[in-house]
């Protein structure tokens, strides 16, 4: 057990009290939230050793996501996000800027990375300019981060990722949602001259420090926190269920939800689906993971690990909104099953557990076919 975990369970019941008041007061985790989680230093949960960060491997770090998300969706959300951008830098970006990104401990960043923009090579650096959405903690972020296809004056494009300081991000709002609420997640613009060494490819990038799991690149640095909030948002939920059908009786029900067989079957399927996705997400994590520390990245594995979030997330979906119905009207009202019903229809929607990962896994399957059921692998 790391003691990022210790301290994330030890935070357990202030982070929940705090979620629950930036929903009702706000787009924003509370500043004590943010307070709690940086001191803790659970925003370097996967960030390179080297500049300050935890650097924990991914099953340890699928324990803290999961805890986090287990005691506020959207606490676990932005801590996630923000410890995996922020890890990117760590291990892609020379010693020139992590010097200055990480001089100070390990910072917030916040961003959507997708290309968004266009990076136009300007003194040394690129002229970087784009319209972003989605960037969860913006509101409490020493960093702005996002993507850009490069335009070179011959050759290909290159998409690379990069960050501005905060203050020269142009940040519009426009956060009025269903699940997440408190993330923060602004819409924002980006129109800087950025340093080239505050750049990486997403392709062809240089691992400058951090241990072999960096190599195998953003998605699966991206995924391990997905992976671990969905399994934190739906322990939540099931912990929720099960306390509430202790004393709740439907107008129409015969009996307490506890003693209603139609509860104790999807209540049972959804703990078994937890376990379940649980077991075969690190079963992918580890795989991927000791591809790389043995020297021989194994991308199929990644891939596999991108699936079994994806199938996990939507899933858990499912049986969220199974549970919601068994449960009535206190469901509706706010409070913690009503966010984790919200939080996980939110995050449900990312692009880190898409269709695409279950397409990517369908084809590797049929080009790898064998001529007969029956042939070794």
């Amino acid at each position: 057990m790391s003691a990022l975990l210790d301290a994330a369970r030890d935070l357990r019941t202030a982070l929940d009290a705090e979620g629950a008041t930036a929903e009702a007061d706000g787009t924003a985790m509370t500043d004590e939230a943010v307070r709690l989680c940086r001191d803790a230093g659970l925003y370097g949960t996967i960030v390179a050793r080297d500049v300050g960060g935890a650097e924990l491997g991914a099953g340890d770090a699928l324990d803290v996501f999961a805890e986090l998300a287990r005691a506020d969706g959207s606490i676990g959300w932005v801590v996630m996000a923000g410890s995996t951008a922020a890890a990117f830098f760590s291990s892609y970006c020379p010693d020139s800027f992590t010097d200055v990104m990480f001089g100070d401990g390990v910072p917030i960043v916040a961003g959507q990375f997708a290309p968004n923009g266009v990076a136009v090579p300007h003194d040394g650096g690129f002229r970087i300019t784009g319209d972003y959405s989605f960037g969860s903690g913006l509101h409490h972020a020493d960093w702005a981060g996002c993507g850009a296809f490069t335009a070179p004056d011959e050759g290909d494009a290159d998409y690379i990722f990069a960050v501005v300081p905060k203050a020269e991000a142009d940040i519009r709002g426009n956060w009025n949602v269903m699940g997440l609420r408190s993330t923060a997640s602004y819409d924002y613009r980006i129109d800087s001259d950025v340093p080239a060494d505050r750049t990486f490819s997403m392709a062809n990038f240089n691992r400058h420090r951090g241990g072999p799991p960096f190599e195998l690149g953003i998605f699966f640095l991206t995924e391990i926190g997905h992976a671990g909030w969905g399994l934190g948002v739906l322990r939540r939920a099931i912990d929720e269920a099960t306390v509430i059908a202790k004393t709740k009786q439907r107008m129409t029900g015969k009996s307490a939800l506890a003693d209603d067989p139609r509860f104790q079957y999807d209540l049972a399927e959804a703990q078994s689906l937890l376990c379940a996705g649980n077991l075969w997400i690190r079963d992918s994590f580890a795989r991927a993971e000791r591809s790389a520390i043995d020297g021989r990245p194994d991308h199929d594995a990644v891939g596999d690990a991108l699936q079994a979030t994806t199938w996990f997330t939507q899933q858990a979906t499912v049986a969220i909104q199974i549970l919601y119905r068994h449960i009535g009207t206190t469901a509706l009202r706010d409070g913690a099953f009503q966010r984790c019903f919200r939080d996980i229809h939110a995050g449900s929607q990312h692009a880190m557990t898409s269709p695409a990962h279950t397409f990517a896994l369908a084809e590797r399957m049929l080009g790898s076919a064998p001529r007969s059921a029956l042939d070794d692998d």
